[in-house]
């Protein structure tokens, strides 16, 4: 499947502000996260939903932010502790194709970050070792010549053969999207 990973130096451009008009991580994050959880992020890039979910889960929570490219992560840590919210994000460089995450999450972050791993089917069976028994997936996966419906479907296929079901369709402008439970 990913045969292509967004460089670093665009994700400057994933930052603009315009952006928001059509994905606020306020709004689309405020239905899923809560005080005091451990969130895993795969590709956060330079932290455009994580700096709202470092805020929204407080002192007590945690965000583990795993990209395999160091140059975003520095980015996204800057960013993170000018918002004064540095301290509650774990910045973990990984392999491509291990996300070296292994304490129990409550809640991972997929966003625009599947179509470029290289093997989606381990991707899931890694982030179910790691989900609580009530955790959730949120997978958002952009429109356009990105990802079609179609791999989107093979996309969800693949968590669903890694233990995982949809139960929920969020509407979420220029992503094709779903929240995904333990079976």
């Amino acid at each position: 499947m990913a045969e292509h990973v967004c460089p670093w130096w665009l994700g400057y451009l994933l930052l603009c502000p315009i952006r928001r008009w059509f994905q606020n991580p306020e709004k689309i994050l405020s239905r899923y996260v809560t005080e005091g959880m451990t969130i895993l992020e795969v590709g956060p890039g330079m932290g455009f939903f994580t700096i709202h979910a470092a805020r929204s889960v407080g002192e007590a929570g945690k965000i583990v932010a795993a990209d395999i490219q160091e140059k975003m992560l520095n980015a996204l840590i800057k960013r993170a502790t000018k918002a004064g919210v540095g301290n509650r994000i774990v910045a973990q460089l990984i392999e491509s194709d291990d996300i070296g995450a292994s304490e129990p999450v409550d809640l991972c972050l997929l966003i625009n970050v599947v179509h470029e791993v290289p093997d989606p089917a381990s991707l899931f069976s890694q982030i179910k070792i790691i989900m609580k028994p009530t955790g959730k997936v949120l997978l958002m996966e952009p429109t356009g010549w990105h990802v079609s419906e179609r791999q989107f479907q093979d996309t969800l296929a693949l968590a669903s053969n890694a233990g995982f079901r949809v139960i929920e369709e969020p509407k979420i402008p220029r992503s094709r999207s779903a929240v995904l439970a333990l079976q």
